[in-house]
């Protein structure tokens, strides 16, 4: 109680603040997470920033959560992708659980097989052949279990030749023990190959920028690879996460648009040995064609970016990916080179590899630069459009009064004509 009179309080003079000088902001203040929840939900979210939800997250992962799926055998059709799909904690658990229930099982089985062959009985009998030598327990039973199916091979407990359901239990044990090695080995193997890691050192700038580019307005962003071992066959691609509303009524969340980084002139397919600035230019087919700089924060849009190469060491695919939101893309502003040539071979320097500069850039959108433009080439063509059309006006106001002068002649000379006749 005492929090929440408290944060009235400061609300109420933040208000009469407010009202003093109209430009001043509320801002929501700093309070425990229970006062938090106990202010009013109105207050609350006038005071609260809203935020942005990203569809995927500065390190490339999807931040989507499938819920509801309720044909949850799917998984387990395809178990070893479900598999390598888990965590690592998870799978180092189900890879030590596979093989100790394994064991346990036919260790079990070996068991009950000497208990009823009524070996258990005839324990230090030399008479006595039973199924498996010096099998004296469960505990030893398991440990046989062990040695068979990971052929150690001891030499102290061995199966004997008059025990025709140990052999036959033997063969099961050594088959089965074969297809659990490979598949849970292979399982392991995958899972430690995989090119996830490699897409950690495949680096994006923090920010895109927007500026001009050989006289075009153009939306840029740096991509770099910090191994000295390449991603062969790259390529790039870009993505605008934006929901959008069809002429019918359709709402249509998370919408996704191609934004062309040059899939027409092959500027898509990257040779990435230094840090490039991959470009794409605003034209009446992009969507940022009617985005000003004045609009831009107001918009609420992704963009996602898509870096695809195969490792050279492995020769896997690999992908690495991450998203820029509007309060991420930078109006006006140009990336700090990072390439120098030094004695005999060129230096990247990683460390201005986010940097950026700013730079004289109009702040209109592409079609109102290009509807300026227009306007400046119109007052020539209009020049001379008018002449022409001036002069065929002169031409055929003369030809109308010739025509007029003409037509009074010859109305006078047949009225001449019928006088005469009078």
């Amino acid at each position: 109680v005492f929090l929440f009179s408290v944060a009235a309080n400061v609300l109420e003079e933040d208000s009469m603040e407010q009202d003093i000088e109209s430009p001043v902001t509320i801002h929501q203040p700093k309070l425990p997470k229970q006062a938090r929840e106990d202010l009013p939900k109105n207050i609350s979210k006038e005071c609260a920033k809203r935020k942005i939800q990203r569809y995927v997250r500065k390190d490339g992962k999807c931040n989507v959560h499938h819920g509801n799926v309720r044909e949850t055998y799917r998984y387990l059709t395809d178990i070893f992708t479900t598999l390598v799909d888990l965590k690592w904690r998870f799978n180092l658990l189900i890879f030590v659980m596979v093989y100790t229930v394994t064991w346990l099982f036919f260790g079990m089985i070996w068991w009950l097989i000497a208990y009823m062959r009524g070996d258990m009985d005839h324990i230090g009998d030399s008479t006595w052949t039973p199924c498996v030598s010096n099998l004296n327990g469960f505990v030893s039973a398991f440990l046989f279990s062990i040695e068979t199916e990971t052929t150690i091979g001891y030499g102290y407990r061995v199966i004997t030749d008059k025990c025709p359901e140990g052999i036959i239990l033997l063969l099961v044990q050594s088959v089965l023990g074969s297809i659990v090695n490979a598949f849970m080995v292979g399982c392991m193997f995958v899972k430690i190959s995989q090119p996830k890691k490699r897409a950690e050192t495949l680096v994006f700038s923090t920010n895109a920028v927007i500026s001009m580019r050989d006289g075009k307005l153009c939306l840029m962003f740096r991509v770099g690879d910090l191994r000295n071992s390449h991603i062969v066959e790259a390529s790039i691609r870009a993505k605008l996460i934006k929901s959008k509303q069809t002429k019918e009524g359709e709402f249509i969340p998370l919408n996704q648009t191609d934004i062309n980084v040059g899939y027409y002139t092959g500027d898509d397919r990257l040779f990435l040995v230094s840090p490039l600035i991959i470009s794409h230019e605003i034209n009446q087919q992009s969507p940022f064609w009617e985005i000003s700089k004045a609009q831009l924060p107001k918009e609420e849009l992704e963009i996602v970016v898509i870096l695809e190469g195969m490792v050279e060491a492995t020769g896997m695919t690999c992908q690495a990916r991450s998203s820029y939101i509007t309060s991420e893309i930078l109006w006006g502003y140009r990336f700090t080179p990072v390439l120098t040539l030094e004695d005999g071979f060129y230096e990247v320097d990683y460390n201005s590899f986010h940097e950026t500069y700013e730079t004289n850039t109009p702040v209109y959108s592409a079609k109102e630069l290009a509807e300026m433009a227009s306007r400046a080439e119109l007052p020539l063509t209009w020049s001379v459009s008018s002449k022409l059309d001036q002069h065929a006006e002169l031409e055929t106001e003369e030809e109308e009064k010739n025509q007029e002068d003409q037509n009074e002649r010859n109305g006078d000379v047949a009225n001449l004509e019928n006088e005469s006749k009078v």
